[in-house]
Formats: structure tokens, C-alpha cells, sequence
């Protein structure tokens, strides 16, 4: 492919840095794309990578719910789309920094709704979902930045473990020390 083509195909698109999102929203690009993945090919089992990508991102304790409550946003914006979302490849190098508008406006309307920007958050969704102001996409997007909402959370990266401290260091008394008996 040339260079002149490449520009070609990738007309249209919009860099992931050019949009407001914090690093829990650009992160959920991966899972997104292999929950697209599942819900158009279900055979692939490819939920499985979205559940292990948001696992090892967030830790269980927040990829697993994350990874879930996608799924279920993702799966009404796809029904009331009829399958029809333009989305790149999860494994695709190129794509990995740049975005459909599809996939642009899908991390708008998550992005909005995490900090409570209403008005904003309604013109995406209206922009997502083709002029259709569905309940199921609304409430499910709703739960998931209700869950998640901006700045509440702080992500456990896979290599970080938790860390003990010694809180006292003094031995403590048993109970017949401290009745003065003993």
C-alpha cells in the first residue's frame, strides 16, 4: 500500500488524542473493539479478550464490571444500529491511535455521560444513534458512567501490586498484662 493510499483509506477518522478523553476512556478503545467484535461474529468468543484486556488494565475489581457494563451499552447501541458500525480491527497496528467517527462519537457520548455534561452527552448520543434517543442506549450508557464516573477512580496498572506497612511496631499487651494479673 502506498503512502498517498493509506491517507486515502484513512480519511475521515479522528486522532484519539484530538479528543477530550482521560486514560480510563482511551483505554476502553481495546475492549470495545473486541466486544464490536463478539456481537458481530459471536462464534470468535472474542468477549473473552475484552474481559482479559480490561482485567489486566484495571485489575478484576474494576475491569470485570467495566468490561460487563460495556457489553451491555455496546449491545443496544448495535441493536438499535442494526449491526451497522464501523469500527477497526482490535489486532490492526495502524488503527491503534486513530478512530471512526463511529468509535469517536461512541467514546464522546461515555466520556459526557462519566462527567454529567447532559447537553453535551444528548448530542452525542443523537450523533450515535442516528437522531433515535433510545432508552436502552441512554440507560445503559447512564449505568456505565454512574459506575465509572470521571475522576472517582484511580486505575490498578497489572504490575502494581498492594503494599503492606508496618502500622505499630510495639508488641502488644496480652489481657492478663493489662488486668494486672499474670
Amino acid at each position: 500500500m502506498t503512502h498517498a493510499s493509506v491517507a486515502q483509506s484513512d480519511a475521515g477518522l479522528v486522532a484519539i488524542v484530538d479528543l477530550p478523553l482521560d486514560d480510563f476512556e482511551t483505554g476502553l478503545l481495546s475492549v470495545i473493539r473486541h466486544h464490536l467484535d463478539a456481537l458481530n461474529c459471536p462464534e470468535s468468543q472474542a468477549w473473552h479478550r475484552a474481559y482479559t484486556i480490561a482485567t489486566e488494565q484495571w485489575g478484576d475489581a474494576i475491569g470485570f464490571p467495566a468490561a460487563h457494563l460495556l457489553a451491555r451499552f455496546l449491545k443496544y447501541v448495535m441493536k438499535l444500529r442494526g449491526g451497522s458500525f464501523d469500527y477497526a480491527d482490535p489486532f490492526g497496528e495502524h488503527r491503534k491511535d486513530w478512530l471512526s467517527s463511529d468509535e469517536a462519537a461512541l467514546l464522546l457520548v461515555l466520556h459526557h455521560m462519566r462527567r454529567d455534561n447532559t447537553s453535551a452527552a444528548r448530542k452525542t448520543v443523537e450523533q450515535l444513534t442516528q437522531g433515535w434517543m433510545d432508552p436502552d442506549v441512554i440507560r445503559s450508557g447512564l449505568t456505565f458512567a454512574n459506575r465509572f464516573p470521571a475522576g472517582q477512580m484511580r486505575p490498578l496498572h497489572k504490575d502494581e501490586r498492594p503494599k503492606l506497612r508496618v502500622v505499630s511496631s510495639a508488641k502488644p499487651k496480652s489481657a492478663c498484662q493489662q488486668d494486672g494479673a499474670g
